[in-house]
């Protein structure tokens, strides 16, 4: 039970905006400054040779910049700025490099520079499919989920399954357009230029709903829009996304990075979060009408907790008895539905050992579920064993490469051989952390058997 409970992803929202809240009011100032711990010399990364002589050769590096306020923006003076800049300003004074933005006005322009090669590199581009193809991306220095954002009368809990027939805006080459065609193809994709085009559709009412990244959606006045719920399972890392001809570049980036402290990324980072939600000071009679409420309130409950606190108990363990039972009922429900696949189905952990599997996996291996669970294919008698190992590896390396897998092959087991087309697939956590395996296979044998009645 608890294997699925904690991967749950509302929680993550809720710590975030909290950290945002209590930021240390010194960092939270807009624009303000940040002093390492260590010198430079100190933290320098250690280039070799071949990465010297790319710098020498190339002191300047063209960089693709989109304005998206906190990560990347131009601040009253003209000069750039944000969470990003930040991070570039550092890595310039690691390394020597110089970074000269090249300013562009939506996804599609950005994309184009680096597909032509007149920008060698981004701050502000997710992760896709089609990005991967021309682009490596560097290490991950943060990142924060992706929300909708709707009209403020509409109810906030939404998801991509429920927003079939309606419109979706979104700007051209978003990092989620091609997933959602893929996945979603009864979804209306309205594609725009920008994000505040964009939220002007849902504004209007000739679009539903649009997404953006979680942090600079919060900076927009409520007004007619307001941030829903999150996309579920979708997560944006920040990486710096650099064209895959400049395989040097992309070294010296990462050991730039890995050079950074814990604590100067978060210094910085919060250096711009804290400015999100900017608190005016309280006058001194806020101050002492706060201090007077709350010394009231805190009196009156002093005097009625001792009558209230057994009542308090029993409701408290009346409410968990209650969760309790909505959990039994969400895994038996998912049990069901798992079961009601009629092909074999199974779900492995980052060890591949056995965590459920469904009805038609028990019935073709001749195992029943509480016998093989928490156990990997080595370590139960079902296959040979070189094809219980063989299998095993096969998971291990998946795990590994988290890439999906899709082949037709045959299955040895004690009890004769079967022909399937197998698939397995890695599956996340909310945060994009690697959870496990999820995967199963078709019997031809059997196919051919039911077409032939």
């Amino acid at each position: 039970m608890q294997f699925f409970i904690r991967f749950k992803p509302g929680l993550c929202r809720w710590l975030f905006f909290a950290a945002m809240a209590f930021g240390h009011p010194a960092l939270a100032v807009h624009g303000g400054s940040f002093a390492p711990e260590t010198s430079i010399a100190d933290k320098r990364p250690r280039l070799d040779a071949a990465e010297l002589e790319w710098i020498r050769e190339h002191p300047q590096v063209i960089v693709a910049s989109l304005q998206y306020p906190l990560y990347l923006f131009k601040d009253k003076r003209g000069q750039w700025a944000g969470w990003n800049s930040d991070i570039l300003k550092r890595i310039s004074s690691l390394t020597g490099l110089q970074f000269i933005h090249e300013e562009t006005f939506s996804n599609a322009q950005m994309l184009e520079l680096l597909e032509s090669g007149k920008a060698d590199m981004s701050t502000t581009l997710a992760v896709n499919d089609e990005r991967k193809a021309f682009l490596s991306f560097s290490h991950a220095f943060g990142g924060s989920g992706w929300v909708f954002v709707i009209r403020a009368d509409d109810s906030p809990w939404i998801s991509l399954e429920q927003l079939a027939g309606r419109v979706l805006a979104l700007p051209e080459r978003h990092a989620l357009e091609a997933g959602i065609k893929a996945d979603y193809p009864d979804i209306r994709l309205r594609l725009v230029k920008t994000y505040a085009e964009a939220r002007a559709l849902v504004e209007s009412g000739e679009a539903d709903v649009t997404i953006e990244n979680e942090t600079g959606a919060q900076l927009y006045p409520r007004g007619q829009l307001k941030v829903g719920s999150r996309v579920e399972g979708k997560w944006a890392s920040d990486h710096l996304a650099i064209r895959k001809s400049q395989p040097q570049l992309l070294s010296i980036l990462n050991k730039a990075l890995d050079a950074f402290t814990a604590a100067e990324l978060q210094a910085i980072r919060q250096k711009w979060v804290g400015s999100i939600t900017p608190a005016a000071p309280a006058s001194l009679w806020q101050r002492v009408s706060r201090w007077v409420c709350w010394g009231a309130v805190i009196a009156m409950v002093s005097g009625l907790i001792s009558l209230v606190w057994n009542r308090r108990l029993k409701l408290q363990v009346q409410q968990r008895l209650k969760v309790e039972r909505q959990l039994k009922d969400q895994l038996a429900f998912e049990q069901v539905l798992l079961n009601a696949f009629p092909d074999p189905v199974f779900v492995r952990d980052l060890q591949a050992r056995l965590v459920m599997c469904n009805k038609s996996y028990e019935e073709r291996l001749s195992v029943r579920q509480d016998q093989i669970q928490g156990r990997r294919l080595t370590e139960v008698d079902v296959f040979p064993r070189e094809t219980a190992e063989q299998l095993h590896g096969e998971l291990m390396e998946q795990l590994k490469t988290q890439k999906t897998r899709f082949v037709n092959r045959q299955l040895r087991l004690k009890t004769g051989v079967m022909n399937v087309y197998q698939w397995t697939v890695p599956f996340y956590s909310a945060e994009g952390q690697l959870r496990g395996l999820l995967g199963g296979w078709i019997d031809f044998n059997e196919r051919k058997e039911s077409d032939a009645d």
